[in-house]
């Protein structure tokens, strides 16, 4: 780029070149643009065919359909040492639950790929639900395109609980029985206290008074894609988020040296993610750290309090 002042070389074309590539075009003809093998990690949260202003809702079928061309390409630009993560929730006709994870699996492993975890995110504000339970998870389905896969385990390890145990018996009778770095974490991410303290993976979704909302209606925490990032990628790495909404993987992977390539039909969304990478850049960007404590009403707030016009009923 001409301009000095850039931190980030941007291209509107694939330019292997590019920290940043911003594809505003429909999806498949994006991802027809570039080449086999060209990307590290592929992470996205697709539409989930709910009618969001984003999406024009399907026939189940039409969608999954339309999923697996996406997937295929996806298969085909995803390096042979890469990684696929999508994120998905529900698909919902009059009150009925469609788990899109259990559709997804059979799809992307008839693909070829091996799915290495199931991630169940779990979270506490969201709609409420009238005649069922209010849905309160996610899914983060983790595949790897072969067996020989990029996985960094130590920049994601949480400390310990209990750092001074020992083995009781053995030859290592006495010694220490953990990692100095911290332990792997679980598959199942909550949100219910500082990770620091409990050794829980911690991330909120992005809802009204989170400091990274924007207008968009499901948008990615900055901090999920960044756990990803951290784990398969090496610095240097192209992160590809095929429905990038407003650019949180983009954010995510230039915040650990990565690379990123974003695609969204959306002109709206492609502005407001070249707007959030240059305030990046410009170190003005709000951004919820890793591992912040979810936020505790004390028992003094009126929100926490029980009301005293319940209190009969």
């Amino acid at each position: 780029m001409s301009n000095k002042n850039k931190r980030f070389s941007q291209s509107t074309t694939y330019n292997e070149e590019s920290d940043v590539i911003v594809l505003n075009d429909d999806c498949l003809k994006a991802l027809s643009t570039i080449p086999n093998d060209s990307c590290q990690l592929i992470i996205s949260s697709p539409p989930y065919n709910i009618g969001k202003i984003y999406e024009k809702r399907q026939d189940l079928d039409d969608y999954l359909n339309w999923q697996k061309s996406v997937l295929q390409e996806c298969h085909r630009v995803l390096k042979d040492s890469g990684s696929l993560v999508w994120q998905v929730g529900n698909y919902v006709e009059k009150s009925e639950v469609f788990p899109l994870d259990i559709y997804f699996y059979p799809i992307i492993k008839d693909l070829g790929f091996k799915l290495r975890n199931r991630i169940v995110w779990h979270f506490n504000h969201g709609l409420h639900a009238r005649k069922r339970l209010s849905g309160r998870y996610e899914t983060v389905l983790w595949f790897t395109k072969t067996d020989e896969y990029v996985f960094n385990l130590d920049p994601i390890r949480v400390p310990s609980k209990y750092p001074g145990k020992r083995h009781y018996k053995g030859d290592k009778k006495g010694q220490l029985s953990g990692n100095p770095k911290g332990k792997n974490p679980s598959d199942y991410w909550e949100i219910i206290a500082n990770e620091f303290e409990l050794g829980v993976i911690d991330i909120p979704n992005v809802k009204a008074n989170h400091v990274e909302k924007t207008i968009h209606p499901c948008q990615f925490p900055i901090a999920l894609v960044e756990r990803f990032v951290l784990a398969l990628t090496d610095p240097g790495d192209m992160v590809l988020d095929p429905f990038s909404g407003v650019g949180s993987s983009a954010i995510a992977a230039l915040k650990q040296d990565r690379r990123s390539l974003l695609i969204d039909k959306e002109k709206e969304y492609i502005d407001i993610s070249l707007a959030r990478i240059k305030d990046f850049e410009d170190d003005t960007l709000k951004i919820r750290p890793l591992g912040k404590p979810i936020h505790k009403p004390s028992k003094q707030d009126k929100v926490s309090s029980y009301p005293e016009e319940w209190k009969d009923l």
